[in-house]
Order: C-alpha cells, then structure tokens, then sequence
C-alpha cells in the first residue's frame, strides 16, 4: 500500500468577534481552498497524480490533504524554500498563484494562515496581514505561442477548452469560445494539429503560465515547408521586429538553404 502523508493549512481569525471554527465557516471559504490544493502540490502534470483526500477539523479552521507521500517531502523541501527567500517568483506559476490566493485571503479576512506537512520537524509558513507572498507581477508578460501536438478532447458546458497532448509539455488545456470549436470542421479528436495561442512567460526564465493559454488560431499539421503560411507570418511580422530587416534574406538564412 502507497505510504501518504498530510498537508495542513491551518486558517485563524475571527468572524466579529466570534473566532473562526468549522462551525461557522461558510462552504463557499472551504471551496476556494480546494481550488487551490491541486494546483499548489501538483502545479503541471494533473492527469497522473495521486489521489488527494481531505478533511476539515477543530483547531481554529484546520484543512487537511492527504497524498502520497513523495509528494508531501517534495512539498515540504518547497516550504524551506519559500522561508529561505521569503519570495515566491521561482514556483511554478499555478503554486506561486496558490500562495498568492492565500496571502490574498490573509489580508481581506485578516487571517493567520499556517501551512505545513505532517514531515517530522516539517517546513511551514506564516502568512498574515504583516507577510508580502505576491508575485513580481512586471516578471509576468503576455506573449504568443505555438504548439503542435495531438487534440484529445474539445468542448465543455461552461468554459470550452481544447486539450492538447505536446511532447514537451505535456497536455495543454487552452481556454476556447465556443464559437471557434464551432468552426472547426471534420473530427480533430487523435489528430495532430498546432494551435496558436496566447498566455503569460515569465520574462526571466521563460516558464509559461499554463493556465492563462487562449486560443488564437488552429494550424493544420505540415511537416513539410510551407511557402505561403511562412509568408503570413512574414508580413505579420514585418509590422513590428522585422522593418529593418530583409526578410528574403532573413528567412533563407534561418532555413540554411533547404528548399
């Protein structure tokens, strides 16, 4: 049996002058922190983590995660480094978020958050009113992107989305208006396409914020050179970076000569 271990976020403070317990703490409070748990353990690859399970206890406001236990030291090692730097620019961006939303919380409710794992002598971090774990939001850009990769599933009731199966980042859920699903034609479902899209990279070490991506445009997968799409972005592209350059000679210099 996979051995687990527990996250705990601890939430003090007071409603008036009542102190918070899981009596009188409202479900819509217990629901943003489950919203934040997945993406502060498990801030990429979502499809094959472990099981998280969780319960709400006495103490003022305990949350309590339990996972595989991998997991909770990788976490905790991860804690020890948010207390070093006192900063959370280096995470993942969907973690860095999470504490953001935490530190957030803090400050509107004036709470005392506590997280920590169930480690011995475990790492935890104190945020409250007087704590400043938000991120350097001017290291957060907005820039265009293209991926190419296998489409394996598209749509959905509320927010339609597009997943994308890429080899180097693994699956891509790119945020789509229905009206664009609308306007693909045939099946693309387990066929390789390249998307252009829209999201944050982080200026300094190119991390893309994999939950900001919008779609821009459906490419058709082709392996093969393609003179006029090639032009397209040529002449996009001439409006801004290339005006003065020569694209001819440009471009034939970046193909080395291939035809």
């Amino acid at each position: 049996m996979e051995k687990t271990g527990n996250i705990e976020i601890r939430i003090s403070g007071k409603k008036g002058n009542i102190s918070v317990t899981p009596d009188n703490y409202d479900i819509k409070e217990i629901r943003t922190v489950l919203d934040q748990i997945e993406n502060l353990i498990f801030p990429l690859e979502k499809k094959e983590r472990p099981i998280i399970s969780y319960q709400i206890s006495e103490g003022s406001v305990k949350h309590i995660f339990k996972t595989s236990i991998q997991y909770i030291i990788g976490f905790n090692a991860l804690l020890g480094q948010i207390i070093q730097t006192q900063n959370i620019d280096f995470l993942d961006y969907p973690t860095a978020a999470a504490i953001e939303h935490f530190q957030s919380l803090a400050v509107k409710n004036d709470y005392e958050i506590l997280i920590s794992t169930s480690i011995e002598n475990t790492n935890s971090i104190k945020i409250d009113r007087s704590t400043n774990l938000f991120l350097t939001q001017a290291l957060w850009l907005n820039a265009e992107f293209y991926f190419y990769g296998k489409i394996t599933n598209m749509g959905g009731k509320d927010k339609a989305n597009i997943h994308l199966v890429t080899e180097d980042l693994g699956t891509l859920i790119i945020q789509t208006p229905k009206e664009e699903i609308e306007k693909i034609e045939n099946n693309p479902l387990y066929k390789t396409f390249g998307v252009r899209a829209i999201g944050g990279q982080h200026s300094e070490t190119g991390e893309i914020d994999k939950s900001s991506l919008t779609f821009l445009e459906l490419i058709p997968y082709q392996p093969k050179y393609d003179h006029s799409y090639l032009t397209k972005l040529r002449e996009r592209a001439s409006e801004n970076w290339l005006i003065n350059i020569n694209p001819d000679k440009w471009l034939s210099d970046l193909r080395g000569g291939y035809e």
